[in-house]
């Protein structure tokens, strides 16, 4: 019987070529470009993506530079080898695997000027990739010499990514770096201020000249009170509400381990706001858009940059997560290599998280103006369960001593807040008086929203009547979801169209709205949508005008001492 021993080798050259091929996205570029910098202690950092001629083709150049502290040849020999950080066991430090300088890699000619304690060392890495297909590792040529310059770092890549430049537009550039690298961390929402003199100047590809990004990612003001949004957008009010909630605490089962969270809940209206890359009917939207779904929720962090999105542990219902903004970072997460997924992470770690924002999202969703968020949103149909039925029947009780009311011939009115209200008002006041609208209800239909069939109040039996449309809308706008070719009247509770602004219905018609003043102190405002061509002009009756000035019907706040 005989042994003999096998030592396990790495094949250098592969493992070069799979850690450069880990980073997928070519954005990660920038990313690591942001972190070293940041690790370096710079306060001023430039990217600028450009294209130079060379041998009568199009290259992409890209430039790198920081004011940072620089590298001296221990640090050059960092920057090119694999698993090598000088970082290791710097607890502030971004970078600590030596993998990340590798996605420049994916490149035809890497160049570092790099100043460091009065020297200046110049490094060249010809053709880092085919040298790595043919199996040899490549050399760096590096020539140093003595100088009085301030320490910094020059990097200049040419032909990055086979030179495929569609990510690099300037607004994809700009987007990512506030929302995926250092200089977007939110760590100044928790009091953090050691970086807040950063400055970064950008310059994409189709820009001529850099735009200075300062530090921090950006979150939007907080919104006024619920009621008081409500009184200025009516109906939208819910797409305008914003709201910033930050927690701090450790893990259950891990006392040492800290966290931080921020949770912005926004509408998305405010998200429109401040996000030119969010899509939205009626807006150009740049190259690189996306929807609200595909970038907001809950996003995992460590170094306050986001990992990894987990919207499934803040939604019941699977669509919640796009209200909100939401961040929770844990220094304790150990990262993939392209720092793309905490899957490296304890499970036991990743639960104890997992715990901690249920917590946090039981409390949002348990709060007040949560309900009433939802409450604005009008969502009926939610997914019931009995806690949220009885959250529902709470926040209905509360309502009921906020709603205005008002008294017309011993009925008690109140003041709608949805269709459904608006009909009934209506059916209330046509029960007490005949003569308060033109038309008689013959039919009515809630499938979508409410509108009814109707005839004239002019004495002449159905059979030899013509019949209309009569929409029922709470709040009368632009977006009117029927055609107006059958329609006889509106009923609805308020408008927010001006006098000469266009309504279009399902088939584009387009009418507008003609507001007409009244012309004695016993008459009362009339509003008309008037047909671009054509005689069917739409009576619209605004009841909030139309009750306070024909009948003197006047809503107040319900008090405690009402009985009804």
């Amino acid at each position: 019987m005989s042994e003999f021993m096998i030592k396990p080798t790495v094949d250098a050259t592969r493992e070069f070529i799979e850690i450069s091929k880990d980073f997928a996205n070519p954005l990660d570029l920038v990313r690591e470009a942001i972190s070293n910098a940041f690790d370096a202690r710079a306060t001023r950092i430039e990217i600028a993506f450009s294209a130079i001629k060379i041998y009568g083709e199009n290259v992409l150049k890209i430039e790198l530079i920081d004011n940072g502290f620089g590298m001296d040849k221990n640090g050059l020999q960092s920057f090119f080898d694999l698993g090598n950080s000088m970082n290791r066991h710097d607890p502030d430090a971004i970078g600590e695997k030596g993998h990340g300088t590798k996605v420049y890699f994916n490149s035809a000619c890497i160049t570092v000027i790099t100043v460091n304690n009065g020297v200046e060392y110049k490094a060249v890495l010809d053709r880092p990739m085919q040298s790595l297909y043919d199996g040899v590792i490549p050399d760096v040529k590096v020539t140093h010499t003595d100088t009085d310059a301030p320490s910094s770092t020059n990097i200049t890549i040419l032909g990055y990514n086979n030179n495929r430049s569609d990510q690099f537009s300037h607004q994809i550039l700009k987007d990512h770096i506030v929302w995926f690298t250092k200089m977007g961390s939110f760590e100044k929402e928790f009091g953090i201020s050691k970086n807040n003199n950063v400055k970064l100047y950008l310059k994409g590809l189709d820009e001529e000249t850099a735009e200075e990004i300062s530090f921090g990612h950006i979150f939007p003001e907080e919104s006024k009170k619920i009621d008081l949004l409500f009184d200025e957008h009516k109906t939208d009010a819910p797409h305008y509400f914003s709201k910033k909630i930050t927690r701090t605490g450790t893990l259950p089962n891990f006392p040492y381990i800290p966290y931080q969270a921020i949770y912005s809940i926004e509408g998305r209206y405010v998200k429109y706001g401040y996000n030119d890359m969010v899509r939205r009917s009626g807006y150009t939207a740049p190259n690189g858009a996306y929807q609200i779904q595909e970038r907001y929720g809950l996003w995992l962090c460590k170094d306050y940059m986001p990992v990894q999105r987990k919207n499934e542990w803040i939604s019941e219902k699977g669509s919640e997560f796009t209200k909100f903004h939401a961040f929770i970072n844990c220094q304790d997460f150990n990262l993939t290599a392209n720092r793309g997924s905490i899957a490296n992470t304890p499970f036991e770690i990743i639960e104890n998280l997992h715990m901690v924002v249920e917590k946090h999202y039981e409390e949002i969703t348990s709060s007040d103006e949560w309900d009433l968020l939802l409450w604005l949103q009008d969502e009926a149909d939610a997914y019931r369960t009995v806690k949220n039925e009885q959250k529902s029947f709470e926040t209905r009780k509360k309502r009921i001593n906020t709603a205005n009311v008002a008294k017309y011939n011993d009925i008690l009115l109140i003041e709608p807040r949805h269709e459904s209200g608006v009909f009934a008002l209506f059916m209330q006041l046509s029960a007490s008086d005949k003569t308060l609208f033109p038309f008689t209800v013959l039919d009515y239909d809630t499938h979508e929203g409410i509108d009814v069939i109707a005839k004239a109040t002019d004495g002449v039996p159905i059979k030899n009547s013509k019949l209309y449309y009569v929409e029922f809308k709470n709040y009368l706008t632009k977006e009117f979801n029927h055609t107006f070719e059958n329609s006889f009247s509106i009923v609805c509770w308020d408008t927010k169209i001006k006098h000469g602004e266009t309504v279009k219905d399902l088939k584009g018609d387009e009418y507008s709205m003609r507001i007409i003043p009244p012309d004695s102190p016993s008459d009362y405002t009339r509003y008309q949508l008037v047909p671009a061509r054509g005689i069917n002009i739409i009576e619209v009756y605004v009841l909030k005008d139309y009750l306070a000035q024909r009948l003197n019907i006047i809503f107040r706040p319900r008090t405690e001492s009402d009985v009804e």
